[in-house]
């Protein structure tokens, strides 16, 4: 089990860009660590539309980006705090389509990140943070 805590969302203007913080914590791995292992990832969720995800990372640091953000979004293995693993999804060159809900989810801690990723395998989410990009 792993608890997800976004951060960092809000509003800007087209072209503008924001960072998204996952920290990932309540997990306690067989040698006794903090560190989530398990993929994680963000989805976003424009309004009135599907769910999609746009960016995975595994603790090894492989990553995977979405078609429709390559090139303008990142995703990183941000660090530890108090153990716990971080993720930061960099957004870059916003546009008003980029808008919605924005939701971190992880995979369980075996699970390895498959290229392209199969996002129906993670698991666990949080609560989800509002991105809202005006024109």
């Amino acid at each position: 089990q792993v608890h997800l805590v976004e951060s960092g969302g809000g509003s800007v203007q087209a072209g503008g860009s924001l960072r998204l913080s996952c920290g990932a914590s309540g997990y306690t791995g067989p040698s006794g660590s903090t560190y989530y292992t398990g993929p994680m990832a963000w989805f976003r969720q424009p309004p009135g539309k599907q769910r999609e995800g746009v960016a995975a990372i595994d603790s090894d640091d492989s990553m995977s980006i979405a078609n429709s953000v390559k090139g303008r979004f990142t995703i990183s293995n941000a660090g530890r705090e108090r153990g716990a693993r971080t993720v930061d999804l960099i957004m870059n060159n916003l546009q008003p389509e980029d808008s919605g809900m924005y939701t971190c989810a992880a995979a369980p801690p075996w699970a390895i990140l498959r290229h392209p990723p199969n996002w129906d395998g993670f698991q666990f989410w949080g609560q989800g943070i509002r991105v809202t990009v005006s024109a």
